[in-house]
């Protein structure tokens, strides 16, 4: 590829690289079960920057995981922190004495508190952005950058596409660093949001068939198999009963979950179950299941998350080679558009 274009995309993605400390202004989606010392070492070594997991991990779990994912890799990676997690306080406690340079809160709103903490101890604070007006809340309230994320990704999404969130929030949000998640497959798209504003792009579904990864076998070929229109988010049959959609290829659990609902609204029509112990159900049907797909490989009664971009998944590839593909298509996107 030219000089010329490679120049072009350094400069458009300048903000961000400097904001990771990396090569490229690449994030790595925070995908629980997978995005583990493995991955995570593997996209900072590859030259992007590897976020791990936390999840439901206690901080006797995730300290190992930051010590060990630092013996796989020198490069900078951070670590996702879902603010609803009951040990919250003595998770940024592991954060801050690891010296982690970037914790991203997700899975709902941070508090200040939690923020001041977090930039007080030196680390980078990223959060995610669903609209507008939180995004501002959220600059006001310390945080470093943003990621605004669509219901094109896997896992739990919200209700506005990336298209629009990008929109919406990158011609008035300029103060902080802004990384696009949700539907980003290719290089091509990644310039597209350089190019409206963005310092960077988050992507997720496109790393799953890493071969660094340690999903089963069985979840890195549905993934392969599968279609854009087969990443489907979960239905909610009664507004009384609301489920958190998440976006997973469609299976036999899929449809099983769909017969539950509507087995557990007709209990509690008939009084058999009180609303609270009806909506317990139906949260509790996927737990575990997304594990029982990633490390068990069950995937026909597991949770199979992923992004309508698994579509373009077409084989398992080592890391630097999926991301010499995405630069190589951004940096030809570039020249393109020159001639």
């Amino acid at each position: 590829m030219s000089t010329t274009s490679t120049q072009s995309l350094e400069k458009l993605w300048a903000k961000g690289r400097e904001f990771l400390g990396t090569e490229y202004a690449i994030m790595g989606g925070a995908m629980s079960w997978i995005s583990e010392r493995n991955l995570v070492s593997a996209l900072s070594n590859a030259g992007g920057f590897g976020v791990i997991a936390c999840g439901a991990m206690g901080p006797e779990l995730l300290e190992p995981e930051i010590i060990a994912t630092r013996d796989m890799t020198d490069k900078p990676f951070g670590v996702n922190l879902i603010t609803m997690h009951p040990q919250m306080d003595e998770l940024v406690d592991v954060c801050l004495r690891q010296n982690v340079s970037h914790v991203v809160l997700a899975g709902g709103l941070p508090s200040g508190a939690t923020i001041k903490k977090l930039k007080e101890g030196g680390a980078k604070v990223i959060c995610f952005a669903p609209a507008l007006v939180l995004a501002k809340r959220l600059i006001r309230s310390g945080a470093d950058a943003l990621v605004i994320e669509g219901s094109e990704a896997g896992g739990h999404i919200g209700p506005v596409s990336t298209s629009v969130l990008a929109q919406e929030i990158l011609s008035q949000v300029t103060a902080v660093p802004i990384f696009v998640a949700g539907g980003i497959g290719r290089g091509e798209a990644i310039v597209g949001y350089l190019e409206m504003g963005a310092a960077g792009v988050q992507l997720g579904t496109r790393f799953v068939c890493a071969t660094e990864c340690i999903a089963h076998e069985n979840f890195k070929k549905a993934f392969i198999r599968a279609s854009a229109r087969d990443a489907i988010s979960t239905v909610q049959i009664d507004p009384r009963f609301p489920v958190i959609p998440v976006r997973a290829i469609t299976n036999k659990g899929t449809a099983e979950f769909m017969d539950m609902q509507r087995s557990v609204i007709k209990k509690y029509h008939a009084g058999d179950l009180e609303q609270g112990e009806a909506q317990l159900e139906i949260e509790h049907f996927w737990a575990g299941a997304l594990k029982r797909a990633v490390i068990d490989g069950d995937v026909e009664g597991g949770s199979l998350m992923a992004g309508q971009v698994v579509g373009m998944v077409k084989k398992e590839q080592p890391m630097t080679e999926i991301f010499a593909e995405l630069v190589e298509q951004a940096e030809r996107s570039i020249a393109g558009r020159g001639a």
